[in-house]
């Protein structure tokens, strides 16, 4: 039986039929500019949002972070009532986080193309070289804060057992065998399930049944509030995304992430290896 929010993610073949019916439709393409040229969706708008990071989450920076945001999907037509539908290669951290963004700013009709480009190139669907220029918009969000978590937010659920955080790093980044903060090791208490374990083969998020399974066995279960973390924002968001698709019913992302967290020494963090229980199923 379906669970959750199934229309988040679209085929191939549900995006072209609404492409049809609806040409408000706003399809944002999240690669890089070079593949973009090469190849994209008929009437898709380049929208590369990679380069538009963050990493201090304290009152008023995080503001000024989502403004600059703001400002970019405005000059890209967005809107709050224009539907949108992201795409990146595959389903991956990209249009994730493209997802999260308007999410957060309180859109209500806002899609993943599962399994990205190569799947609608896969089903036979037309491509093109042309670029249409976008038209500029006014976009005027309505924050969902509990949609976003800010180190303060970490900090106060540390040791809560409503509350999980779910580190979606690599396990070597986990494990502290690569570092790329100041500080290795992770979120006291995390559990850790790396991003990639969420997509199947063909690059489409798993069957909701096999990704529920993956995130019940850690403990992140719906009755719980998950904070989804990684280095920068960007692989929490895909997580982020695959819980929203379980309908999951607090689910927020860490914006900063290990890069803001592992920059501030008053904050605590763990080795994992030190974990004695072999028998603990976060452990990679």
């Amino acid at each position: 039986m379906t669970r959750g929010n199934p229309d988040l993610l679209w085929t191939p073949e549900t995006l072209a039929a609404r492409m049809k019916a609806d040409p408000r439709l706003l399809v944002l393409d999240t690669r890089f500019a070079e593949q973009y040229a090469m190849g994209h969706i008929p009437g898709a708008t380049a929208c590369d949002v990679w380069a538009i990071s963050f990493h201090d989450t304290r009152p008023g920076f995080a503001e000024a972070f989502l403004y600059t945001l703001q400002h970019y999907l405005e000059i890209r037509g967005v809107t709050l009532d224009r539907p949108v539908c992201w795409y990146s290669d595959f389903t991956d951290l990209k249009a994730a986080r493209g997802f999260w963004i308007l999410d957060y700013f309180g859109h209500e009709d806002v899609h993943v193309l599962d399994g990205g480009y190569n799947a609608w190139v896969a089903a036979g669907m037309p491509v093109t070289r042309d670029a249409v220029p976008p038209t500029a918009a006014v976009l005027t969000p309505r924050p969902r804060r509990e949609r976003l978590a800010t180190v303060d937010d970490v900090r106060a659920a540390l040791g809560r057992s409503d509350t999980v955080l779910v580190d979606t790093r690599s396990d070597d980044e986990f494990l502290g065998r690569l570092v790329r903060g100041p500080r290795a090791g992770t979120i006291p208490g995390s559990v850790h399930l790396e991003w990639l374990r969420s997509v199947d083969e063909a690059g489409r998020l798993l069957p909701e049944d096999r990704l529920a399974a993956q995130f019940e066995r850690l403990g992140v279960t719906p009755d719980r509030e998950v904070i989804a973390y990684c280095q920068g924002g960007y692989r929490g968001a895909h997580t982020y995304l695959a819980l929203r698709r379980l309908g999951y019913p607090a689910v927020r992302n860490y914006l900063g992430a290990w890069l803001e967290w592992s920059r501030r020494a008053d904050l605590p963090m763990e080795d994992p290896t030190r974990r004695r229980d072999p028998e603990r199923p976060d452990l990679p």
